[in-house]
């Protein structure tokens, strides 16, 4: 549903600029209308539009520092660095002390190594703040040529409470940029960059160090230890080079600009859990602009895009991971799925299968496209797909639990229900009470009328363990009310109910479990409520309107009839 919704949320913001006096790119006519426009671009996360409105305000105003803040930010989300390095100046010149101003100035310093005017700026508290301000006095210290400083600098900030990784963690890259490859494994050895030198770019730059160290054994039980099969391109590469003996080259910071991206790049993966996308986005966004090669950077530029709803942008930036870079793959498998997002699904297809031609063993490329091709209700090419990804693993592996279970939907929609239900019992097999895996499988079986009492007993388990599922829960209720036991099922529906409460489905189910049990105004207030919520955003649409209407019309019971299904007080056993 996010690529409908995106449509009615810039329907919606098209249709308030209009009500500004605009109409699209046309020349503005106010002052309030330019702003107004701005405004409500911002909050839909239109980066674009409200550079462009923004603009337009600040000729009708050019020395409003309101007006110039929010247009710099504007282009900082976009990655336009230098025109908001341009609206930066225009608020310094008016002594107007703004953070936003200071990331563009401190990026544009950063760019023209001009680490001197870095560090006056720090020092004269109107840089960006006491995370970015502490690292990047280091690495500007070391840009500087004095390494002593450097290393002062860090080790001062580690001092700092909740600060100790980060600066340990740039210590050994400046370190290792300068080919003191044991001392900055010695920060690693000792763990000082706490959960830092756990993320995946981490334990590749520490992987070169130790190939440095001609520690290539190391180096790959860390990999194995850290990321096991499947692994991305980019991981396989490093560790098949590893296992051939080679000394990979340090290349994760090769000068002290390329440290000050690496801040950049750190504090934004420090804030993708705890801060807002669009605020996380500015900080990826210098990284990138400070280091162009920098494809970790860019992808988690276009995946905090994709998030906020901006496809457009989200794929042309995943767009520009060249080729021969080892994240071209991850780039692609993410265009597909922002292109999917947008309501672009043929185009998505189209990237999967030109991935496929080239990264065909790739098991993650298998994998993405059943999962596009079962999104899509192409059953068969999900098969396929998914028969590709399974065979890509050389011994059987938990991991394949998913595409056991992915491939069991798509043959139970192929109506081959024996073999979907062996790769249902598979998935649960290498992933023993799996929620999702009990409920789907244990509502299945309901459906087939087969092994109730252990259908009843998945479901029941994955209630347990997910209470908070409306969709288990309902799950239950429905169960329940499928094998007669209507006044069990009630309660379970109406929680279902209230923890779904705009689901059609689940208040459809809750309508004709109240019209088993003879509460039939009720029934026919949820049927009524479950029409209202066939076309809501958020809703499920596997639901019948018609087969809704009808039973408001002449009751489940007649509906039952008329499908050639026993009524309710027979099914009962009345």
């Amino acid at each position: 549903m996010a690529g409908k919704a995106s449509g009615y949320l810039r329907s919606t913001a098209l249709a308030l600029v209009a009500l500004a006096g605009l109409a699209g790119p046309a020349v503005a006519e106010s002052l309030s209308g330019d702003y107004l426009a701005a405004r409500q671009a911002s909050f839909f996360g239109d980066f674009k539009a409200a550079g462009d409105y923004y603009g337009r305000a600040i000729a009708f105003d050019p020395e409003n520092p309101a007006l110039l803040e929010r247009a710099a930010l504007a282009h900082l989300s976009l990655g336009d660095i230098p025109h908001a390095v341009e609206l930066a100046e225009r608020l310094s010149t008016q002594g107007y002390q703004s953070q936003i101003g200071h990331m563009a100035q401190i990026a544009d310093l950063a760019k023209r190594e001009d680490y001197a005017t870095i560090l006056s700026r720090i020092d004269e508290q109107t840089a960006i703040g006491p995370l970015v301000d502490g690292l990047a006095r280091g690495w500007a210290e070391l840009g500087r040529g004095d390494m002593s400083a450097a290393l002062v600098a860090f080790e001062a900030m580690a001092q700092e409470q909740g600060l100790q990784s980060f600066a340990s963690y740039h210590k050994a890259m400046a370190l290792a940029s300068v080919g003191d490859f044991e001392g900055a494994e010695a920060i690693f050895e000792a763990g000082d960059a706490g959960t830092l030198q756990f993320t995946r770019r981490a334990v590749q730059a520490r992987s070169q160090i130790l190939s440095q160290l001609d520690r290539q054994d190391d180096a790959v039980a860390m990999i194995d230890e850290g990321f096991p099969p499947p692994r991305d391109p980019s991981l396989e590469q490093m560790r098949s080079a590893l296992v051939a003996g080679e000394k990979l080259p340090f290349t994760y910071v090769n000068s002290p600009r390329d440290g000050i991206a690496e801040v950049f790049y750190t504090v934004a993966g420090a804030l993708s859990s705890e801060a807002n996308d669009d605020f996380t986005l500015l900080y990826s966004r210098i990284a990138e602009y400070l280091r162009p090669d920098h494809s970790g950077a860019i992808l988690m530029s276009a995946n905090l895009l994709e998030s906020l709803g901006q496809y457009d942008l989200a794929v042309d930036t995943f767009k520009r991971v060249p080729r021969d870079d080892a994240d071209y793959f991850s780039a692609e498998l993410g265009r597909a799925e922002a292109l999917r997002s947008d309501g672009k699904p043929d185009a998505a297809v189209e990237v999967l299968e030109q991935l496929a031609q080239t990264n065909g063993n790739q098991i993650s490329v298998q994998s993405a496209l059943g999962d596009m091709m079962r999104q899509l209700e192409r059953y068969d090419q999900a098969v396929a797909a998914y028969d590709a990804a399974i065979s890509g693993f050389v011994e059987e592996h938990p991991a394949q639990w998913f595409l056991y279970y992915a491939r069991g939907i798509a043959k139970e929609r192929l109506k081959d229900w024996q073999a979907a239900e062996a790769d249902f019992r598979k998935a649960l097999e290498l992933n023993p009470g799996q929620p999702q895996v009990l409920n789907y499988l244990g509502y299945s079986l309901v459906e087939h009328h087969a092994k109730l009492d252990e259908a009843l007993s998945m479901i029941e388990q994955a209630v347990a363990t997910e209470p908070q599922s409306g969709y288990i829960v309902d799950s239950l209720g429905w169960a329940l009310y499928r094998l007669g036991r209507y006044e069990d099922a009630v309660a379970h529906m109406e929680r279902a109910a209230e923890l779904m409460p705009v689901d059609p489905v689940v208040n459809d189910h809750l309508g004709d479990v109240y019209w088993a049990v003879g509460r039939t105004l009720e029934a026919e207030f949820q049927w009524k409520r479950a029409l209202s919520f066939v076309d809501w955003e958020e809703a499920s649409d596997e639901v019948d309107p018609e087969r809704i209407r009808q039973k408001l019309k002449v009751g489940l019971d007649q509906v039952l009839s008329e499908e050639g299904k026993p009524p309710l007080k027979v099914a009962n056993g009345e």
